[in-house]
Parts: C-alpha cells; structure tokens; sequence
C-alpha cells in the first residue's frame, strides 16, 4: 500500500497554506517514526502533471485549506465523475487529477480530499488562531488514517 499526502495552497496567503503545512508536518512525522510507503508533495496548485504523480499511488489524500461552511475539517472521496472540463490549468480540481490519471495512466488510486477550514486569505504568512487549531486536528485525524491504511 503506498500512500501519497499532498497538499496544495499559498503560504504567503494566511489560512491558504493549511494543506501545504499539514503534508510538511506529516512529512517530518512520518521520518520520525520510520513509516514506510507514505510520500508527501505539496504545491501552490494542483497542476496536470500531478496525474502522473499520483499513477504511482494505491491512495492519494489532497489536502487544501476551505472557505466553505464546515466546522474544523471534512474527508470526502473524491470522484472523477465529478470533475469538470477545466480551461485553465490554475483551477485542476482533485476530481481533475484523478480524472486525467484514469485516462491518461489507465491508473485510478483511491483518492480523498482533506478539506480544512481557514478564515483569514491576506497577503501575508501566518495562519489565523482558528485555523492552527484546525490545522492540529486535520493532523491528528490523518496520522490515524494513515496508521490504520497500513496495517
């Protein structure tokens, strides 16, 4: 089982980098406790190239800070069907990704979205009170999800 964490957003952004901030911490985690199989990456965007990326993977979990009205954090499947023609590269959407992976690579790992939500998108870095104690606990839900993927 191979699993991939990546998360995507702008740091210089406030609560934008959540997703950015969450693979970094899983990344020093995962190297302290000598867990095998798991990659993080992360970016300012999801981009098409991420498609062949995630072809290596049996599980991909993105993971992205959210303005919509949730309380801490969600994990939803992510879908290919629900995935929108895209005019631009700077809108790939998880759905996109997944999408072009089955078309392109024949490959369709089961893929998530670690939604995390964030209240202050102003240019500077630094993430709101909120969002940090959001930010811990979309951690501590992914260290178990990931522990409990490997057994």
């Amino acid at each position: 089982m191979k699993i991939l964490i990546y998360g995507y957003g702008n740091p210089g952004r406030q609560d934008d980098a959540l997703g950015v901030l969450l693979s970094e911490r899983i990344e020093k985690w995962i190297a302290s406790e000598n867990i095998m199989d798991v990659e993080t990456d992360s970016n300012y965007q999801l981009n098409i190239e991420d498609s062949a990326k995630i072809a290596d993977f049996d599980t991909v979990i993105f993971c992205d800070a959210s303005l919509e009205e949730i309380h801490d954090y969600v994990f939803t499947k992510v879908c290919p069907n629900d995935s929108q023609i895209e005019f631009t590269t700077h809108a790939a959407s998880p759905a996109y990704i997944l999408d072009l992976c089955e078309k392109v690579f024949s490959k369709s790992p089961d893929t998530y979205l670690l939604h995390i939500k964030g209240y202050e998108w102003e240019f500077k870095e630094g993430l709101s009170e909120n969002a940090q104690i959001n930010l811990e606990k979309a951690e501590s839900f992914l260290k178990e999800k990931i522990l409990l993927s490997l057994k």
